[in-house]
């Protein structure tokens, strides 16, 4: 289950607002601004059972050096579906921080340096995160500013697939598909339609992730008052797979 490759991901600092609401507040201070950017491809790492490594492309597309730092985290979500972020020592990045300069790119290493599950895929958040410099400022003061990207990687074994099941509900006035995946790999909804007789009530568009054995509910931008009844769900995966399941609207 590998989707398409997404394209990098272009990041650009800026401290344009910050120095703006800054110099509301103390006018006699000026704050330069200050832009540094970054790319990062991919955007979400796939490891199959043989990859022992995989590689992750960086680039600096600023005027000024930049130093990045890689940090790992083993990815879970709660009862509630919240993203929740342990650093591991599961995987390694090497070099773990990577100087570059303007216009320069640098291709580091994503190893797994642990035993795989054969069963059930495992999944992290890869945070590669600026190391900023201190700017001067007006006297005694300096502002850093710091970019992060975090993407997801999973380690997959052959037999992993989703299984999403989705049921609606009602938190007062708001509409939620509440989703819980009973299968050994990730499921990202890209797209969510609530139907009936062809005419859409509510949707959902985004890139809601629901883990392995996870639940939780998507909310949904709907029309006032949606009455009871049966309706029709379709969902549209981030692989390109749709799905229309028929169930109730309370």
């Amino acid at each position: 289950m590998r989707p398409p490759r997404a394209p990098a991901v272009r990041l650009v600092s800026s401290m344009l607002l910050f120095a703006l609401s800054f110099a509301l507040s103390f006018a006699l201070w000026a704050i330069p601004a200050a832009a540094g950017v970054f790319t990062i491809s991919p955007v979400r790492l796939h490891m199959g059972p043989r990859d022992r490594a995989v590689a992750v492309a960086l680039g600096n597309d600023g005027d000024s050096p930049l130093v990045l730092q890689a940090e790992l985290f083993l990815w879970r979500q709660d009862a509630a579906g919240a993203d929740v972020l342990t650093p591991t020592d599961d995987l390694v990045l090497a070099p773990p921080i990577v100087k570059l300069d303007p216009g320069t790119r640098q291709v580091v290493r994503l190893a797994m340096v642990v035993p795989r599950d054969a069963v059930r895929q495992l999944t992290y958040r890869l945070v590669m995160r600026e190391v900023p410099e201190a700017l001067p400022t007006a006297p005694g003061v300096s502002v850093p500013v710091a970019l992060a990207m975090s993407l997801p990687v999973f380690v997959t074994p052959p037999a992993a697939r989703r299984d999403l099941a989705c049921t609606l509900q009602r938190d007062g006035a708001q509409l939620l598909a509440q989703c819980e995946n009973r299968g050994s790999a990730y499921a990202q909804v890209r797209e969510l339609r609530v139907l009936r007789a062809g005419r859409p009530l509510a949707h959902f568009n985004g890139g809601a992730y629901v883990l392995p054995g996870a639940s939780r509910p998507i909310a949904l931008q709907s029309e006032p008052d949606v009455a009871p009844g049966p309706a029709q769900l379709a969902l549209l995966f981030d692989d390109g797979t749709r799905r229309t399941d028929e169930l109730a609207l309370p």
